[in-house]
């Protein structure tokens, strides 16, 4: 089944880029290794490719690897390291398929993969649009200003919505200096708690990339936010 094994694999493994890190699916590509390139114990050997500003790049191998490995040990080790099928009443080594990423390479990628520039009226907008899932903080809590009723009511809501969202809290600089702060860092929905929120007990969300804006009860807040993230990629 090292066919299948191995088709299995490698769909698995660049959905695993779309769905849970949002890259890009025009940066990726899969780039098979012709049999020159092959390993003298690989049977078969497929690379994903990001294509980074210096160009297409590994992200990942994938390898069938045939039963070199437990064969090479059982050789140099001395122990057994076939398998018995009681169904099909035989005695074999096992094949590997190797699925081989990096940390470093993979981090770097959703960086640059999400890295944006923009113009607007100050110049230019730095944005990292990382998906939901991983973006380091969810929805981050803005008081317009420091005015103390305002601090507070802004605390006390951020504090109420620990539970259920990665948060953060920010009452240094302006309003548009910390949306900008926010975007940078790839926060996703910023809610702000103004003067009028002090009347109407409401607030404004405002997601990241869109900068689209809406008004919401604080007592409905955690199920706006939760439909908002939701639809988010």
């Amino acid at each position: 089944t090292d066919a299948d094994t191995f088709e299995y694999w490698r769909h698995q493994r660049m959905q695993w880029y779309l769905d849970e890190l949002g890259i890009n699916k025009d940066k990726l590509r899969f780039r098979e290794h012709a049999s020159d390139e092959l390993a003298h114990y690989a049977r078969r050997a497929m690379d994903i490719e990001y294509e980074f500003p210096f160009g297409w790049k590994e992200l990942e191998g994938i390898h069938n690897r045939g039963d070199w490995d437990l064969s090479r040990h059982q050789q140099f080790s001395g122990k057994d390291m076939s398998y018995f099928d009681d169904f099909a009443n035989e005695r074999f080594i096992p094949w590997v398929i190797e699925t081989s990423a990096g940390a470093d390479r993979t981090t770097l990628t959703a960086l640059m993969d999400a890295y944006d520039e923009e113009p607007d009226k100050d110049g230019v907008r730095v944005v990292l649009r990382f998906s939901k899932r991983v973006a380091p903080i969810k929805v981050a809590f803005l008081p317009l200003s420091k005015k103390e009723n305002l601090t507070q009511l802004a605390s006390r809501v951020e504090h109420e919505m620990r539970s259920s969202f990665v948060t953060d809290y920010d009452e240094t600089a302006s309003i548009g200096k910390r949306y900008r702060r926010q975007d940078e860092i790839g926060t996703p929905l910023c809610v702000t708690v103004d003067f009028q929120s002090l009347e109407d007990h409401a607030v404004t969300i405002r997601e990241r990339d869109s900068m689209e804006q809406q008004r919401v009860g604080i007592d409905h807040l955690r199920e706006a936010l939760q439909a908002t993230l939701d639809r988010l990629p």
